[in-house]
């Protein structure tokens, strides 16, 4: 089959990744790149040997899928021109600024028949991946994202830029309704939440608490899932973990240990790999347009409750 033509829409700090790996992917073509910053543009093409167009229409006819990694408030005005013109599209997370863009994106990508993805990349963190096969009815999660602060993605608040990451994760974990919500946040070093933590409760009886924090001296991404008879501990930046299992019954019961490690496994290589597979099979994404909606509407319903957005969140979380 010919390759996939992919373009890339934004190649700032996370764009300029999806462009690197796109040129050395198999089964895919870096047909052009768009930044409204043209001189970045041009920079990041020459590395790769891709052309730059000067506007997002005319990278239109060149390409089959395109990865959206602009700002977030603009990720709903670029997807859904991609999607009205019948591309498939990967929208970096948070998908949409407001649930009212999600669900419009899900809409038209449904109509149109394109893929629609959301780039959740820690569902393909092969650490992430044993914890979910190991762990069949987890009971309690705790987690701790945690990095030092910079400059990048200050036009949101810490939730949307960090704690939704995992947020997404214990929804794939769970997908029982969520039955209650506590948050706090505290806007540190910008006017925004910079650290924040989260207790939910599931129908399925899981409890998850889970902090994030920009404002760190030590860069943590921690996960670990309590369940019975296992309990497993993941670091989702080194790319390993640990499976601890109760065996045995009756007088002397044994705990055994399995620890896996795939560093050289680069999520976002996976992620994107899945992307170009999903477009050529016309298959559903692992993180689909409604996987990234509920992981949004989860994280303004958290917002709302921290005082970070006036009123009702709408749709809020009876539509999780």
């Amino acid at each position: 089959m010919s390759d996939v033509r992919v373009g890339v829409v934004g190649v700032g700090a996370l764009g300029q990744h999806h462009a690197r790996i796109y040129s050395q992917l198999q089964g895919a073509r870096l047909a052009g790149i768009f930044d409204i910053d043209g001189p970045r543009a041009r920079e990041v093409a020459g590395r790769h040997g891709a052309p730059v167009f000067s506007h997002l229409r005319d990278l239109l006819p060149e390409v089959d899928a395109v990865s959206v990694a602009v700002p977030t408030v603009d990720h709903y005005r670029v997807a859904r021109a991609l999607l009205e013109a019948g591309k498939d599209v990967l929208v970096e997370k948070p998908m949409t600024a407001s649930l009212a863009e999600a669900d419009d994106l899900v809409r038209l990508s449904g109509e149109r028949g394109a893929v629609l993805q959301v780039g959740h990349v820690e569902r393909f963190n092969p650490a992430f991946g044993l914890l979910r096969r190991a762990v069949m009815a987890p009971r309690f999660v705790e987690v701790h994202r945690l990095s030092v602060f910079s400059a990048r993605s200050l036009d949101i608040d810490v939730v949307l830029d960090l704690m939704i990451h995992d947020l997404d994760l214990v929804l794939a974990l769970d997908p029982s309704e969520l039955v209650q919500v506590d948050a706090v946040g505290v806007p540190v070093l910008t006017p925004k939440v910079d650290i924040a933590n989260a207790r939910l409760r599931f129908a399925s009886g899981l409890i998850a608490n889970l902090t994030a924090s920009r404002v760190s001296t030590e860069r943590v991404r921690k996960f670990r899932v309590f369940a019975p008879r296992t309990y497993v501990s993941a670091d989702l930046a080194a790319r390993e973990a640990q499976v601890y299992r109760l065996v045995g019954e009756g007088g002397q019961p044994e705990i055994r240990m399995e620890q896996v490690s795939a560093p050289e496994q680069e999520p976002l290589r996976l992620q994107l790999e899945a992307f170009v597979r999903v477009v050529r099979d016309r298959a559903t994404p692992e993180v689909s347009g409604p996987d990234g909606r509920r992981a949004l509407a989860l994280a303004l319903s958290l917002l709302d409750r921290m005082g970070e957005i006036p009123g009702p969140v709408p749709n809020g979380q009876g539509s999780l």
